[in-house]
C-alpha cells in the first residue's frame, strides 16, 4: 500500500513509518502550501490513500464529487507525535485494504464506509 500524509501530519510522523517499512510520502516531499483539490489530484496521479486531519476532504469526495484511492481521516486529538504515530501505526499494520474505502479513526474506534 503506498499512502499520501497531509500537510497537518506531522513529518516526525511520516519519517517514524517510513522506518518501518511503509511507503509514505508527505506532502512536506512534494510541495507545501498547495490547495485540498492539488493534494486530491496528486493522491490520484501517484495511488496513495490520502492520510490527513482535514475533515474538508469528506466534503470534498461526497458533496464535490472529488475522488481518491482511499481516505483515512484522523479524528483524534494530535497530542504529540508519539500518539499520532503509535495510532497510524496501530492502523496501517492491519491486514486492511485500504483502496475505495473512507475511514474514519477515532480513539476509540475505527468506522469505514465506501467511496
Amino acid at each position: 500500500m503506498r499512502f499520501l500524509a497531509d500537510e497537518n501530519v506531522p513529518y516526525r510522523v511520516v519519517k517514524k513509518l517510513r522506518g518501518d517499512g511503509i511507503d509514505i510520502i508527505s506532502m512536506y516531499d512534494v510541495q507545501r502550501g498547495i490547495t485540498d483539490p492539488e493534494v486530491a489530484e496528486l493522491a490520484n496521479q501517484e495511488g496513495r490513500i490520502l492520510i490527513t486531519f482535514d475533515k474538508d476532504f469528506g466534503t470534498m469526495l461526497f458533496v464535490e464529487g472529488f475522488t481518491l484511492p482511499g481516505l483515512i481521516l484522523l479524528r483524534f486529538p494530535p497530542k504529540n507525535v508519539g500518539y499520532i504515530y503509535r495510532n497510524l501505526k496501530a492502523l496501517l499494520s492491519k491486514d486492511i485494504d485500504f483502496h475505495g474505502k473512507i475511514m474514519s479513526v477515532h480513539e476509540d474506534r475505527i468506522r469505514i464506509g465506501k467511496m
